[in-house]
C-alpha cells in the first residue's frame, strides 16, 4: 500500500509538473510570436516603403526631364516668331498663376515652432491644432500681394487642401508637423510689414505662446505645385458676340 501510495504521488507530481511545462511552453510560444511577426512586418514595411520613395524619386525625375524637353520644344518654337514668343509668354504667366512653375525671388520666411512644454503638467499644445492661423498668415500674405507661397516647401495654390490628420496635417497630400514654415515671395517689406503690423498675426501667434522667426530672404525658392488637376465637371464659357 505504501508502493502505490509512492505511485501515485509520482503520477500526480509528473501530471502537475506536465501542466506546468505545457503552461510555459504556450506562454513562450505567444510571447515570440507576438514579439517576432510585428518585427517581421515592420520590416516588410519598412521595405515597401523605400521602394515606393525609390518609385516617386523616379518618377519625380523623369517628370523633370519631360518638362525641361517641353520647355526646349517651346522656346525653340518662339524664335524669330513674335506671335509665339508673346503666346509663350501669357502661357508662362498662367502657369506661374496656377503654381506649375519653380520660382524664386526676394521676400520673407515665416517660422511657428510650437511653445515648451508644460513641465508641471507635461501637457503642450502645436500649431498643428491651430489651422485658422495658418490660413490667416496665408491671408495676410494673398492680400500684401505675395507672389508664390509654399508651406513646409509644399506650393500653395487655390487648389491646396489645408487638412488636420491625427497630430499633423496634410498639404497637398503630403504630412506635415511642427514646425511650420511660411515661405512667401514679393516685396520683403511690405509682406513684413503685414504680417508685423501691431496686433497682427505674428502678434497674436507669439500671444498663444507660439515662437516665431520672420525674416526677409533675398533669394527664397519656392517649389511648383505637384498634383495634376483635371477639370470634370465645368468648361469654359464660349463668349458670344452681340
Amino acid at each position: 500500500m505504501k508502493k502505490r501510495g509512492n505511485y501515485l504521488a509520482i503520477v500526480v507530481l509528473s501530471v502537475f509538473l506536465g501542466l506546468i511545462l505545457s503552461i510555459q511552453f504556450k506562454t513562450i510560444a505567444k510571447s515570440v510570436g507576438e514579439g517576432i511577426l510585428p518585427t517581421q512586418r515592420a520590416q516588410q514595411l519598412a521595405l515597401e516603403l523605400k521602394k515606393a520613395q525609390s518609385d516617386r524619386d523616379a518618377q519625380a525625375n523623369r517628370i523633370e526631364e519631360l518638362e525641361s524637353k517641353i520647355e526646349q520644344y517651346e522656346k525653340g518654337g518662339v524664335e524669330n516668331n513674335l506671335y509665339a514668343e508673346n503666346l509663350y509668354k501669357d502661357t508662362m504667366k498662367y502657369r506661374i498663376l496656377a503654381g506649375y512653375v519653380d520660382l524664386e525671388g526676394p521676400g520673407i520666411i515665416l517660422e511657428i515652432n510650437d511653445p515648451p512644454v508644460d513641465v508641471q503638467y507635461g501637457e503642450g499644445y502645436s500649431i498643428v491644432d491651430e489651422l485658422d492661423l495658418i490660413l490667416q498668415v496665408i491671408s495676410v500674405l494673398n492680400a500684401a500681394d505675395a507672389e508664390a507661397i509654399s508651406i513646409n516647401d509644399q506650393r500653395y495654390t487655390s487648389f491646396t487642401e489645408v487638412v488636420r490628420a491625427g497630430n499633423h496635417i496634410v498639404i497637398n497630400g503630403v504630412p506635415v508637423s511642427s514646425p511650420i514654415i511660411i515661405k512667401a515671395i514679393g516685396n520683403p517689406d511690405t509682406l513684413e510689414s503685414a504680417l508685423a503690423i501691431k496686433r497682427g498675426i505674428v502678434w497674436q501667434l507669439r500671444n498663444y505662446d507660439y515662437i516665431v522667426h520672420l525674416t526677409q530672404d533675398k533669394n527664397i525658392s519656392i517649389p511648383k505645385y505637384r498634383k495634376v488637376k483635371e477639370f470634370i465637371y465645368s468648361s469654359p464659357v464660349e463668349e458670344t458676340v452681340n
